[in-house]
């Protein structure tokens, strides 16, 4: 009968073993190391190969972990090294540090004629119990937002780690939301510069809990993490269609990848038209990812399906992160909305001056109109309209509201 206590492939102590070891001590350090990118290695090479890389990494942990620690394997490409000694802040980084350097700066040979280079992230902490496993993969965790081949301590105060408690009390707010009917659509105003006008309306969502009013940035990433953001989208066109059927203002919605990957906006949307008696032609649809994960052939082909049924498409936030002109080209939207931090800088930033002064004169050139956001006095409004911007949002015409203007 196999020893649960001892793992099979590489003969050392088994998860079993790592928490019944843990259980026991009143004061530990861990060294949690995951291979990068392990996943890359079965596919590549195989499983054998996959299990032989793992044995000899087993070997060299053994052969460079820190003086009288004790090594467990706990998962498939997953160390652990305990060490019990009362080791200085410094001493863990430099004991991290130089494990994280040796397997970046060596080979490992599986076979005769197969050598591997491989890379880890280690993440460190400290305390009692099997808590201190969990904050070592937290650790790791929020290394990995940023890098890898490399390691991080665990820091119970770090933004992270309050990012994720946050992410829990919405992931239960958000459920609620939907059973109690709490998610609401404000509207804030666009205004034509050329006629001055309100022409049409941003449709954003909120949740309105015994009075107060929560924007989509504190929730958006709990409905991401619960499955839940097609409803949201949903949620909002059925609301903004009803709203907008008794006038004869445009409107845009915000669509995210997952609306676009779960290929449902066509139907849905053409359903909503016909029930509230709409023409797609009022309606725009704005993209509020970064156009590079959208630049698909599917995606494409869908978006070039929408506008067929006379839907116009929108790009948000354009000028951040790395969007860029070719792919706008390709895109071919009726509308591009100037990512807000460059309006708000455009009054004192030169480089903010140039960037909108060069997107306004693509754009024209392009037949694409012009969406300036963050229009927040008359100054801006005046500069934004000497530019040629097209049209104007922001707190100077008006926030969002759950009723027109």
């Amino acid at each position: 009968m196999q020893d649960m206590y001892i793992d099979s492939l590489t003969n050392l102590p088994s998860r079993f073993a790592l928490i019944k070891y843990l259980q026991n001590l009143e004061y530990a350090n861990i060294f949690l190391i995951d291979i990068d990118n392990f996943s890359n290695v079965n596919n590549a090479y195989g499983f054998k190969i996959g299990d032989l890389l793992l044995i000899e990494m087993a070997k060299l942990i053994a052969i460079v972990k820190p003086y009288n620690s004790k090594l467990f394997r706990l998962n498939s490409d997953e160390f652990v090294l305990v060490s019990t000694n009362k080791l200085s802040l410094k001493t863990l980084r430099d004991d991290a540090s130089s494990m994280v350097s040796f397997f970046d700066q060596t080979d490992i040979l599986v076979l005769d004629d197969i050598d591997i280079k491989v890379s880890v992230s280690i993440g460190v902490s400290t305390g009692r119990g099997s808590e201190i496993l969990k904050n070592a993969r937290i650790a790791i965790k929020e290394l990995r937002e940023h890098r890898r081949a490399s390691y991080k301590i665990y820091d119970p105060n770090s933004s992270y780690i309050k990012r994720q408690q946050e992410n829990i009390y919405w992931i239960d707010k958000i459920k609620e939301a939907f059973e109690n009917e709490q998610l609401i659509t404000y509207y804030q105003p666009i205004i034509n510069n050329k006629t001055k006008k309100i022409q049409k309306y941003e449709c954003l969502i909120r949740i309105l809990d015994e009075g107060i009013i929560t924007p989509p940035i504190r929730f958006m990433e709990a409905s991401r993490l619960t499955g839940t953001l097609s409803l949201v989208t949903k949620t909002v066109i059925e609301q903004s269609f009803k709203k907008f059927s008794s006038n004869e203002y445009e409107f845009s919605i915000n669509i995210t990848s997952v609306d676009l990957h779960l290929n449902y906006l066509e139907e849905f949307l053409l359903k909503c038209a016909k029930k509230y008696d709409i023409k797609p032609s009022r309606l725009s649809l704005e993209m509020l990812e970064d156009i590079s994960t959208l630049d698909t052939p599917e995606i494409i082909k869908q978006l070039n399906m929408l506008r067929y049924h006379g839907f116009k498409i929108s790009i948000d936030d354009f000028g951040s992160q790395s969007s860029n002109f070719s792919r706008l080209l390709r895109f071919s939207p009726d509308y591009l909305k100037i990512d807000g931090s460059f309006i708000k800088n455009i009054l004192s930033d030169i480089k903010s001056l140039i960037i909108v002064e060069t997107i306004v004169s693509l754009c024209k050139k392009s037949n694409i109109k012009v969406i300036a956001e963050f229009v927040h006095n008359g100054e801006v409004q005046a500069k934004v309209e000497e530019l040629g911007v097209d049209f104007s949002q922001g707190y100077y015409f008006g926030e969002p509201k759950a009723d027109l203007l």
